[in-house]
């Protein structure tokens, strides 16, 4: 027996297909370069030593002068806008308690000007060293 004829293929087309045009695509618009930030302004310390503010040093306490005790004690103070004191930490003792006390005493009663930034007050953490020195 022989095989029924094979039908013949249909003819392959192989011309491309036309692609659907393609809609054009909004570019996006430019990003803005930064702005150059404003640099901060420089912020100027608070002062305890102007004449205006008449802060008293420290009393020397008797027992410690007898003793010749002497050192610095260093505060952390944290100086308000208006100058005052807010808050004050022993940041380093002058290893003799009297003298330490003595300091902190005046240190509180002090006043300040403030530091600013620019023209404005602000508050800041200050490190305020008293010096204790005998001389006879």
């Amino acid at each position: 027996m022989t095989a029924p004829p094979a039908e013949p293929e249909p003819p392959v087309n192989n011309a491309p297909v036309p692609a659907e045009p393609l809609q054009p695509v909004p570019a996006a618009a430019p990003t803005p370069a930064p702005s150059p930030k404003a640099e901060p302004e420089p912020v100027a310390p608070p002062r305890s030593d102007a004449s205006h503010l008449n802060n008293p040093a420290p009393v020397y306490p008797a027992q410690s002068r007898r003793l010749r005790e002497e050192g610095r004690v260093l505060f952390d103070v944290y100086i308000l806008p208006n100058g005052s004191v807010g808050e004050i930490r022993l940041k380093r003792s002058s290893g003799y308690p009297r003298l330490d006390e003595a300091a902190l005493e005046a240190v509180r009663r002090w006043r300040y000007v403030p530091a600013k930034r620019g023209d404005e007050p602000i508050p800041y953490w200050y490190v305020q060293p008293i010096d204790f020195e005998y001389s006879s």
